[in-house]
């Protein structure tokens, strides 16, 4: 089997938003296709405890249909942790397409279960001959919605930690989160020996204090990876994250002269929506 070469990093977004519909099967196979060598994804959790792939604990209007195939409005979506898998899977999240990507094929999709991206994606992948590809999962995870529409973060951690030992190899798994409390949880478990060796990547919002200093106070420990928003790299971050060892790998980097400069400016790799126009780096 082909090795996959990282010495840059190119994690396809939500598997390739750009072209397919987001976080599902269609996406992350398309983001094989085109050369990716990480699939980023997104997890919440359902009525019955399943590890969905979805970036929001809801439907978004933008692009979901009811069971009926009329079209989710901000007053009927439902919060995901109320519904069970069988209900959840009704619903269509591919056919309106999004507005927002126009390149994005429209096709009838659903919200799969992340044991199943692992099993077909990883399928798929050998199918192309296609060796160590790599999963960077977030746990979509907030303060303000714990026991509203997510358990708390140990009962989460646990369900997504029973589907990686299950389905993966530790090294080809990264998890993400903008939830410091989570990244903590994660990391105390891993040196517990109760996780997987997973690599732990911390998210940073563009809004909040960007000091890195800051942030590794309020972490507690050093994460392998930083994922800030990538307006928010600066030659002198990266060269002080660099010098302690931390790669960078910012999202979300979609066009064709930001890919460039992110590539040039010495980062370690980047997240974006178009996988194909990434492919050069």
């Amino acid at each position: 089997m082909a090795q996959q070469s990282t010495s840059f990093e190119i994690q396809g977004h939500r598997g390739s938003r750009g072209l397919r519909p987001e976080n599902t099967l269609p996406a992350f196979l398309k983001a094989i296709d085109e050369g990716v060598h990480t699939l980023e994804m997104d997890v919440v959790i359902s009525k019955d405890k399943k590890v969905v792939v979805s970036h929001e604990p809801y439907f978004n209007p933008v692009i979901s249909t009811d069971p009926s195939g009329k079209k989710v409005t901000g007053e009927t979506s439902v919060n995901l942790y109320h519904l069970t898998y069988a209900e959840i899977k009704k619903y269509d999240v591919g056919k309106k397409g999004n507005p927002a990507f126009p390149e994005q094929q429209k096709m009838e999709a659903h919200k799969p279960l992340l044991r199943e991206v692992l099993r077909e994606t990883d399928k798929y992948a050998r199918s192309k001959n296609i060796s160590g590809l790599k999963y960077n999962i977030e746990i979509k995870s907030e303060v303000k919605e714990y026991g509203i529409s997510q358990p708390d973060i140990e009962v989460f951690s646990d369900l997504v930690s029973e589907v990686l030992v299950d389905e993966v190899s530790p090294a080809r798994v990264t998890i993400q989160s903008f939830d410091f409390n989570v990244l903590k949880h994660w990391h105390a478990r891993i040196e517990a020996g109760k996780y997987p060796k997973v690599t732990l990547s911390v998210l940073i919002e563009p809004e909040e204090n960007n000091d890195i200093t800051y942030n590794l106070d309020r972490l507690g420990f050093k994460p392998e990876i930083w994922s800030p928003n990538f307006m928010q790299v600066t030659p002198e971050r990266l060269e002080q994250l660099h010098k302690m060892h931390i790669r960078v790998i910012p999202w979300t980097v979609n066009k064709p002269d930001d890919l460039k400069k992110i590539k040039a400016m010495g980062c370690d790799g980047l997240i974006t929506d178009y996988p194909n126009r990434a492919k050069d780096l």
